[in-house]
């Protein structure tokens, strides 16, 4: 039996969850989310907590068994605390601001970069160097951390670049003159 799956998964206070079919549906402080689970596999809640089964040990419904529990897990914490990631910029002249609900980034292009986040998504500014992305559903602010990351990753000579907080990236030694 999986470890993660057969794990069951509490219900936060404040949090109402309604299971139609093999839609489950998560409302709470932060927001409103839904999941469809797999049609194999089956969802059941008694009282404040929910269960995820399996109906073989084939390897699919293995695999399919820890994804769907921690997907469910996933939706009830982001309702209740959400998630946030949180960016750096480095380098010089290298800067982010607030705008409307999106960003403009200025990252050592020749032109601007204007990002507009998906809805469920914010951005906040605190500073000209660090970027804040917080939101119900786990996969939407991971994702929208790495797009923005990715608009200018950082570069292992001198560490420019948008990085998240606490990433250690390699330095690689640069040229040394031969003589």
């Amino acid at each position: 039996m999986s470890r993660i799956g057969k794990l069951p998964v509490a219900v936060p206070a404040g949090v109402e969850i309604k299971l139609e079919g093999q839609t489950l549906r998560a409302k709470g402080p932060q927001g409103e989310l839904t999941l469809n689970v797999h049609p194999d596999m089956k969802v059941t809640m008694d009282g404040a907590e929910v269960r995820v089964e399996r109906p073989s040990d084939g390897q699919k419904h293995r695999a399919l068994h820890g994804l769907t529990r921690t997907l469910v897990h996933n939706l009830l914490e982001g309702v209740a605390k959400g998630y946030t990631k949180t960016l750096e910029i480095q380098g010089v002249g290298y800067k982010a601001e607030q705008k409307g609900k999106g960003i403009t980034v200025t990252v050592g292009y020749s032109h601007l970069i204007d990002f507009t986040p998906v809805p469920g998504v914010t951005l906040t500014c605190p500073n000209a160097t660090t970027i804040v992305i917080s939101g119900p559903d786990k996969q939407a602010v991971g994702h929208t951390a790495a797009v923005i990351r990715n608009f200018r990753p950082p570069e292992p000579y001198k560490g420019k670049g948008i990085r998240y907080q606490g990433e250690q990236i390699r330095r690689k030694a640069g040229k040394t003159a031969g003589a």
